[in-house]
């Protein structure tokens, strides 16, 4: 969220690639505040063409783009284990200060929007032993976790708490944190545990060179090919070999309509194993979590080729400033964006406050952006994340030096 790469040199695309990352990540968080604020479905009942392209892809793509910046925060290397503490203690920081601010917006309405900041302060924490893995052991954990977390979760999800699907709040912490716990990891809207593969996939494009036009190529042919791979075989296996009959059998055609159509809360029925083929949105099924990761990557991969572009990414640039300047203010933007919904001031249409809302962000995001720099949000996060580091970084020094 509006993280800054430290980059080991100055290059003269350094910019450029910035101006890709924020304008995808600006893209993602247009796309989820429009999932919250328009209409979902046509006059005929029928998803709206526009729901069927960002809702579920919006979320993935913030959460890959999550291990992308904490790439950049980690010198976009594998940690050694000689700065554990340090690591340890920024991330643990941006997680309870993440956390803290989505639990303060838990008194919203999750009928009007899901809060995602609390999902998103566990992968923070998940993210903590990843940091220290090799990119190699990073690919195959993502994988393992995309094939292995859905089916354990299919497998043992009924013996967890039921969901609330309210947005989690410091009610829920402190009357059933056990149960806020197993929503936030498994059975909520963005279970953390399961989404760990977006992690994984973002921490691995983070440690790239971003700035090359050959890797900015392979993200946009390689993201795209694993999402139509991903889709191909959900295919194949509900319709040629039977999955869809299968669930109907067992579900109903209303209900299987329904997630395949609309998505599902976060996971699917524990009913039958065929719920595993589907790669519906917001289902965190494999194929779900390899269709998104390779939607996010090869959307991260197309603007990192416009804005490196040696003819036109200065055009390109200019072109998605404004994308740009929200995706480096989204943790701002995106709580204004959820307060306002639950406030009195939202009195337009669904069309006109949604372009009210764009319109307002990305005025006060180009101006606080040129005038001032990190929003304010992102400033107090990445505050206290630095003073947590330097102090665990510290206390190392202190007790070396103390020892005899």
């Amino acid at each position: 969220m509006g993280i800054r790469t430290r980059s080991p040199a100055a290059s003269p695309t350094a910019t450029s690639r910035l101006t890709g990352v924020d304008a995808t990540r600006g893209i993602a968080v247009l796309g989820m505040m429009a999932v919250h604020a328009l209409y979902i479905a046509g006059s005929s009942g029928d998803p709206a063409w526009w729901y069927s392209i960002v809702s579920g892809r919006s979320a993935a793509t913030f959460a890959v783009l999550a291990g992308v910046g904490i790439a950049f925060t980690t010198r976009r290397e594998q940690v050694p284990r000689a700065r554990w503490r340090p690591v340890t203690a920024s991330l643990v920081t941006r997680a309870l200060a993440v956390g803290l601010l989505g639990l303060a917006l838990g008194y919203t309405d999750s009928d009007i929007a899901a809060v995602i900041l609390p999902f998103y302060a566990v992968l923070f924490l998940l993210a903590i032993p990843l940091v220290f893995l090799s990119t190699r052991l990073l690919l195959v954990t993502g994988a393992a976790v995309a094939a292995v977390v859905p089916t354990l979760s299919q497998l043992f999800r009924d013996v967890l708490p039921e969901p609330s699907y309210a947005n989690p709040s410091f009610g829920y912490l402190v009357d059933d944190p056990l149960g806020l716990l197993s929503e936030l990891a498994v059975t909520g809207i963005y279970p953390a545990l399961p989404w760990t593969a977006y992690l994984c996939a973002g921490l691995v494009i983070g440690r790239l060179r971003l700035s090359s036009l050959r890797v900015d190529a392979w993200l946009l042919a390689g993201g795209a090919a694993l999402a139509a791979v991903a889709s191909a075989l959900s295919a194949l296996l509900l319709g040629p070999l039977g999955g869809r009959g299968r669930l109907v059998a067992v579900d109903g055609s209303s209900v299987v309509d329904g997630v395949l159509e609309f998505g599902a809360p976060g996971t699917t029925p524990t009913t039958s194993w065929w719920w595993l083929a589907v790669d519906a949105r917001h289902s965190s099924t494999p194929l779900d979590l390899l269709h998104t990761t390779g939607t996010a990557t090869a959307l991260l991969g197309a603007l990192l080729l416009l804005t490196n572009a040696p003819k036109v990414g200065a055009l390109a640039r200019l072109l998605a400033s404004p994308l740009a300047a929200i995706g480096a203010l989204t943790l701002t933007v995106y709580s204004a964006h959820i307060v306002f919904l639950n406030s009195p001031l939202d009195r337009f249409g669904a069309l006109s406050g949604y372009l009210v809302q764009v319109a307002v962000a990305v005025a006060f995001a180009m101006a606080w952006r040129r005038f001032v720099g990190r929003g304010p949000l992102e400033w107090a996060v990445t505050w206290l994340a630095g003073r947590a580091g330097a102090i665990a970084s510290q206390g190392r020094f202190r007790l070396r030096r103390s020892s005899p």
